[in-house]
């Protein structure tokens, strides 16, 4: 008899349980129920990455112009937002002026003007008459070409870094970890302007150099990660098993230590791409990263301080890229570290 007051007490309770959930959710407004789910989950971060993954896939296909093709009768021209104009159709015809008398060449620029497509200059033109929102595109191609090789890198050494020193500890940790805080501490901004500097005076800075420079600082976030991962691994008691059972030191790392890492591997290289893409844009900005022609969205930003205040397009659009792809980035590596870390997991 108790045992089945007990089971009906157990009963009522699920049951009242869920007519309160079903009652509160049937009390949410569709607005509250779509804020719900945009807290919960990384909608807006993840649109945002499948945005840039898209135009750095596909950017010659998406970009409405060459970007790097410059027209200087077209320089600082300001947005046009794509708005239908019916002289975009017809084009001038240079026999009906004389290209030999300044006149009627400016007559024919300021006609030529108007005949440009509709998908041309939506975002308007730089100081060169390049398309700023090809430019854009093909941007965020160069930003995740840099980041990926970079990250790729940054990920192998600092993981390994990582593993070695909190396995191994002793010497083998002081050292390592001592390493880390020397090159934590040197100046990465003036090493980096000093290297583009040298190979600009040597016949100019290749994307490669870019590349090296930023895989610099790309690995130190992971060694310190993964070996407070794998200090806390190590003394589990299936390593201390797989070590009685005679099992080398390179199989305990490969079969038991390293499978360990993996979440935290993975948040903290989604948390480290918008910090290296905000690298590359700063090392761009100052005149050490991409080099010209190739469009780089720090280069273009660059490109447009001197003409903020009667073209404030040219910096504005590839500024807010490289906001917005951050703070997306950003986003999603926090909700990332709450879904993987149980002591961090926030669902409501």
């Amino acid at each position: 008899m108790a045992q089945q007051a007990d089971i009906q007490i157990k009963n009522s309770a699920s049951e009242t349980g869920k007519s309160v959930e079903q009652r509160t959710v049937l009390k949410r407004g569709i607005a509250a129920q779509a804020l719900y789910v945009v807290r919960r989950w990384p909608i807006i971060p993840l649109i945002v990455m499948a945005i840039l993954l898209i135009a750095g896939i596909f950017a010659p296909l998406l970009a409405p112009a060459d970007p790097t093709s410059q027209s200087l009768a077209f320089r600082n021209y300001p947005p046009t937002w794509g708005a239908e104009r019916p002289e975009f159709n017809t084009a001038p015809d240079p026999a009906d002026y004389d290209m030999s008398i300044t006149k009627e060449r400016s007559a024919f620029n300021r006609a030529k003007k108007s005949t440009f497509a509709r998908s041309v200059y939506i975002l308007g033109a730089d100081n060169l008459g390049r398309d700023v929102f090809s430019r854009v595109i093909y941007g965020a191609r160069i930003s995740l070409e840099v980041t990926a090789y970079a990250l790729t890198t940054g990920i192998i050494v600092g993981s390994l870094m990582g593993i070695v020193s909190g396995y191994f500890g002793g010497w083998t940790d002081e050292i390592l970890m001592r390493l880390v805080d020397v090159w934590l501490a040197l100046p990465f901004i003036l090493i980096a302007l000093v290297v583009a500097q040298q190979f600009i005076s040597t016949g100019g800075a290749a994307k490669g150099v870019v590349i090296f420079l930023i895989t610099l600082v790309a690995w130190t976030a992971f060694v310190r990660q993964v070996r407070a991962d794998v200090l806390t691994i190590r003394g589990q008691e299936y390593v201390a098993a797989a070590k009685v059972a005679g099992a080398s030191s390179l199989r305990i790392i490969l079969k038991h230590i390293l499978p360990g890492t993996y979440s935290t591997i993975l948040v903290v290289a989604s948390l480290r791409v918008g910090q290296l893409i905000l690298t590359e844009s700063t090392l761009s900005f100052l005149g050490a990263g991409i080099p010209d022609p190739i469009p780089a969205w720090g280069k273009s930003v660059s490109d447009g301080r001197q003409f903020i205040e009667e073209a404030w397009w040219i910096s504005f659009w590839p500024g807010f890229a490289i906001f917005l792809v951050v703070m997306s980035l950003n986003f999603f590596g926090d909700w990332l570290r709450d879904r993987l870390d149980p002591k961090l997991r926030q669902l409501d």
